[in-house]
Parts: C-alpha cells; sequence; structure tokens
C-alpha cells in the first residue's frame, strides 16, 4: 500500500509540474481587447505575410453579400494576366446580365462596355449586373465561372468557403468567413493594379454619351482614412453590413475584415479601429519588393542552363514597432540539383530568414518558368564549348 501510495504521489508532482507552468503561461498574457464587439466575426491581417494580428470569430461561416466580387475581381484580373481578355476589350450584354437586381450599374441588354468600364462598376458600385457580365465573358456562363471561383478558392485554401453565384446576392449555400476573405483580399491585392478602381472615390460611366453614370464609391474609407485604397463593401438582410477593407502605411498594408454589423457607421469605426491598432504598433521590416531581383537558379540538363528569378510578391517580417532588427539576416536557399525538365511553379527553394540563429520565417521559392530537357546534340555542344574554352 505504501508502495502504491508513494507512486500516487510522484505521479500527483508530475502532473502539476507539467500543468503549473501553462497556468503561469496563460497569466503573463496580455488581455484581449474586443475591437470589433459589434461585429459577428472580424480579421486583421498583414497583407504581405499574411500574419492574423487579430481575430474574432474568424473561421465562423457567414453570408458574405457583396464582399464575394473580391473573388469575382481577383478572377477577372488574372483573366487580363493570362491575356485572355485585354482592360480595353469589349464585353456585350447579356439579357441575363441586365436582368440582376440590387445595386447596379444599369447596364441594357446589348450594350457594350470595356473590361476596365465593367471593373469600375464592380469595383465602385458593386454592379451585380456587371459581375455577371463579366463572369459570362470569361467563362461563357455565370454557372461556370462559379465553378472556377470554387477551384480557386480551393487553391488558396479556402476551405470555410463555398460560392453560388458571383455577385453575393442572397442564395443557398453561399459563405465563406472572415479569414478566407482575407485570404482572397490579400490575393487580389498583389495585382496592384487593383486599387486603381477600388481606392477611386469616384468617377463617371458613359461619360461621353447623354447620360452618364456617376460612381461614387461604396466604400468611404477610401476618402475619409489615411492610406485606405480599398477593397469591398457588402450588405444584404441576411449579412448585414460587411466590409473587406485595405490601407497601406509607410511598409505595412493590412487587410481588415468585418462581417455582420448591424450598420454601416458601426462598420466603419470597427474598421477604423482596426487599421489604428495595426499602424500604431506594427511595422513589416521588407526583404524583396515585388519585382525585385533575386539572383538566377541552375538547371542541369535544361535548354537553358540558367533562369533568372524575381521576387513576384512583396517578402518582409511582421514586427512590434521598437522591435531590434541589427540581427536580421536572411539567405537565398536554392536546390542544388535541379534537373530539367523544370514545370512553371515547381518549388526550386526559398528564403529563410532568421534573427541570430533563430529562424522567423521562410518563404518558398517556384521556378517562374518551365524549362524542358535540352537535346542529346545540345548537351553535346554545351559540353564540348565548356572543354575547348579557354581564358585568354
Amino acid at each position: 500500500m505504501r508502495k502504491k501510495g508513494l507512486i500516487s504521489l510522484i505521479c500527483l508532482q508530475l502532473c502539476v509540474m507539467l500543468i503549473l507552468p501553462v497556468a503561469f503561461a496563460e497569466e503573463k498574457k496580455a488581455p484581449t481587447v474586443d475591437l470589433t464587439p459589434n461585429a459577428q466575426s472580424a480579421v486583421l491581417m498583414d497583407a504581405d505575410t499574411g500574419t492574423v494580428i487579430a481575430e474574432k470569430n474568424k473561421d465562423t461561416k457567414l453570408p458574405p453579400a457583396s464582399i464575394t466580387k473580391i473573388m469575382t475581381m481577383l478572377l477577372i484580373m488574372e483573366a487580363i494576366d493570362k491575356g485572355n481578355i485585354k482592360m480595353d476589350e469589349k464585353v456585350r450584354v447579356s439579357e441575363y446580365a441586365a436582368s440582376m437586381g440590387g445595386s447596379q450599374i444599369f447596364l441594357e441588354p446589348g450594350e457594350e462596355m470595356t473590361v476596365q468600364e465593367m471593373l469600375k462598376g464592380i469595383a465602385m458600385a458593386s454592379g451585380n449586373d456587371a459581375s455577371v457580365a463579366m463572369a459570362e465573358k470569361i467563362a461563357g456562363s455565370e454557372e461556370n465561372f462559379v465553378q472556377m471561383m470554387n477551384e480557386r478558392a480551393q487553391q488558396l485554401g479556402m476551405k470555410n468557403t463555398h460560392f453560388s453565384n458571383c455577385n453575393g446576392l442572397p442564395v443557398a449555400n453561399h459563405y465563406t468567413t472572415a479569414n478566407d476573405i482575407a485570404v482572397m483580399s490579400r490575393e487580389l491585392l498583389k495585382h496592384e493594379g487593383i486599387t486603381k478602381f477600388t481606392g477611386a472615390y469616384q468617377d463617371y460611366l458613359r461619360k461621353e454619351s447623354p447620360n452618364p453614370f456617376w460612381l461614387v464609391n461604396t466604400n468611404k474609407l477610401v476618402r475619409f482614412y489615411s492610406g485606405a485604397d480599398g477593397l469591398k463593401t457588402g450588405y444584404t438582410s441576411e449579412a448585414k453590413f460587411c466590409l473587406s477593407a485595405t490601407a497601406k502605411r509607410d511598409n505595412l498594408r493590412v487587410v481588415a475584415v468585418v462581417l455582420g454589423e448591424p450598420n454601416t457607421k458601426t462598420r466603419n469605426a470597427e474598421v477604423t479601429k482596426l487599421f489604428d491598432y495595426a499602424f500604431a504598433q506594427y511595422t513589416n521590416y521588407p526583404l524583396f519588393k515585388s519585382g525585385d531581383s533575386l539572383g538566377n537558379f541552375t538547371v542541369n540538363k535544361g535548354q537553358v542552363s540558367t533562369v533568372p528569378l524575381v521576387a513576384k510578391q512583396n517578402y518582409s517580417i511582421l514586427m512590434k514597432k521598437g522591435t531590434a532588427t541589427d540581427n536580421i539576416r536572411h539567405e537565398l536557399q536554392l536546390e542544388p540539383n535541379l534537373r530539367a525538365p523544370i514545370t512553371m511553379g515547381q518549388p526550386i527553394g526559398k528564403i529563410v530568414v532568421y534573427s541570430g540563429d533563430d529562424v522567423l520565417s521562410e518563404y518558398p521559392l517556384e521556378s517562374p518558368v518551365a524549362v524542358d530537357k535540352a537535346s542529346w546534340w545540345k548537351l553535346f555542344k554545351r559540353t564540348t564549348s565548356h572543354m575547348f574554352h579557354t581564358d585568354n
């Protein structure tokens, strides 16, 4: 009995030793301040790194209303990048697109507008009709476009999202989360030209016609909050007042998402609180800007032996203001034996960021192009040229 009692006592002491450090750690945590008490769900995210700075019920599935159009705009921008459509290309409006209710730019069946004008109508006036017109232009039908939206959502890791239309009008099985909205907002912001549309406060459509249409951005923060330049508002009676907003000051760009707010005034006020908190507390330590050269990587037995590597996005480290940066350094670690064929998007290495000897972050790097395997004749010529090359 004494032996069993001793074993029990030792086990109890071990349990106490395991539990107490956790309890002490919890006591040291700063109290959580709810910056969005009226929102059903909210997220504050650093746009460069994807780091969540603050959140409230970030994975709760809710109807997004017109915030849906962020994915619509993303697919439009990607179609432009791929060369499938052009900004000055005309889009003909179908009867179905023109029949959309809710917020619209009052498109007529058979009317033609450029892709650029449609983007203005979607980004600024939240045009449901323009969204459907662009969906039909890109995919042939809204149904096909919605399938593209859901496929892209899965690629981005938006596991709690399902779209049933391209504009956010009330419909069954159409939902997302604040976190997923922040993820697709961050992806849209990689297309730097989008803020030309989302950040404009007012503009015109049909400006030279007898009936010009005045556009006023539904997101008033782009006018009244310094640095705000997007992204998308939303409202339905079910979703209530929603907003995915972005602002940039100095090196820091953030995305703030609120869902289920009671009115526009509260929605804008709580997003402002999120912005103020981010810019007061955090900064970004820049590593590379989008488009910066990262050097070259070598491909064995490829049609080309070296490939230039360019930063496809901004690479940075989110830091609390006042944090020392003296010991921060980064290394480009490339795979040493890359052999053709190489596919576009294939992992080829990573950027590793250190503070002293501690790893702060890692960013994967992908091949920007495909590299086919060289023919035996090309490899033979390359080998012989190296054999007989001499320095003068």
